[in-house]
């Protein structure tokens, strides 16, 4: 039976909370090489709860550090193109205090690995993630406008620098092959430990909502599959609507179903938690949960104009050229628009609606 802890925590006492998810799922630390990824979508204020929050990442750090002598290395790759971003996310999310000495730009030294060709036939990972004997992930308990959910499974995706995010996108083509994609990337390197930052968690249109929740929970489990099917249930989704996580269980990565999971700690559902639209309708052999997965496709991004400052961040990070500028405001092409909601995760000013 898979194990998933759920402990109460603030950001002043989240150690007690680490310390029990090392107890729970100990892991041999004493000179071995350890890379603990945290999950840094983009340039980003701690109070916006975007990101990992740095009192987290620090407990963690500290926790390894009192194992004794190891090769650490605090790092990820944000959904952005420029390799140059990454030590600025770092910095401004609080992120790279915590790092102490250890952080690390991941994104400037990657090694190619063979990958599904029916996405692409090869990919580039970051070396550090390959070559690490831990990998300690450090995922936000958030919604996602494409998966649903952004846990365990998803903060894997930051095992890719640079611009094969947005080629990745592109290539799934469709929400469900996204989320098949999405297991492909997890299972090159399958984490060890996943400590989930769920004290302040978010809702609505993730992955950068402005909706915010006060949940007061670490979570911690050596196994993805269960771990993110206890934030959907806590998200008050079904785990098993969930492609990625049907996926992952047909190829032996886990069971989404809660009768399989022990939970350590009090599994309760989130009252009015507010999901993404489409709410993990992503089962391919379903005419009616096809029929959502296309007024899923449909939306397209559309700027808020009081939000909006013209920046045209968006229209040079979309991997398809399906943005333009027209009187200092973004328009989407529909024809070209894949949905692969880049322009919304990068928007600097949350100015990108999915509509």
């Amino acid at each position: 039976m898979f194990r998933v802890m759920i402990h109460q925590a603030n950001y002043e006492n989240v150690r007690e909370a680490v310390d029990r998810a090392f107890d729970l799922f100990p892991l041999e630390i004493r000179g071995r090489a350890v890379l603990i990824k945290p999950n840094v979508l983009r340039v980003s204020e701690p109070k916006e709860g975007i990101v990992t929050h740095p009192s987290l990442l620090r407990a963690v750090v500290d926790k390894v550090e009192s194992f004794g002598p190891a090769s650490l290395v605090v790092g990820d790759n944000p959904g952005i193109f420029s390799y140059g971003a990454n030590e600025e996310s770092f910095i401004r999310t609080g992120l790279k205090e915590a790092a102490g000495p250890y952080y690390r730009n991941i994104g400037i030294d990657a090694l190619t690995t063979d990958f599904n060709p029916d996405f692409l036939p090869v990919v580039s990972v970051s070396r550090v993630v390959m070559e690490s004997d831990v990998v300690i992930s450090l995922p936000k308990f958030k919604t996602h406008g494409l998966t649903v959910i952004s846990g365990a499974i998803k903060n894997s995706y930051g095992i890719l620098p640079g611009a094969q995010k947005a080629k990745l996108h592109k290539a799934a083509g469709s929400p469900e092959r996204f989320h098949e994609m999405l297991v492909e990337i997890f299972r090159l390197r399958i984490p060890d430990l996943f400590i989930v930052d769920a004290v302040v968690g978010m809702e609505g249109n993730g992955p950068a909502s402005p909706d915010l929740r006060d949940i007061g929970l670490v979570l911690a489990s050596d196994n993805a599959v269960a771990l993110d099917s206890v934030i959907a249930a806590m998200m008050g989704c079904d785990p098993a609507r969930l492609r990625f996580l049907q996926r992952a269980k047909e190829l032996g990565l886990g069971d989404f179903d809660l009768k399989e999971i022990e939970t350590i700690g009090d599994l309760e559902r989130i009252p009015d938690f507010k999901l993404p639209p489409l709410s993990g309708e992503a089962n391919a052999g379903n005419p009616q949960i096809q029929a959502a997965i296309h007024g899923r496709t449909i939306l397209r991004p559309k700027a808020e104009p009081d939000l909006c400052t013209g920046c045209m961040t968006c229209v040079d990070q979309c991997p398809v050229s399906a943005l333009s500028m027209h009187e200092n405001i973004p328009i989407v092409n529909s024809d070209i628009c894949i949905t692969c909601f880049c322009c919304q995760e990068i928007c600097p000013e949350k100015a990108i609606m999915l509509k």
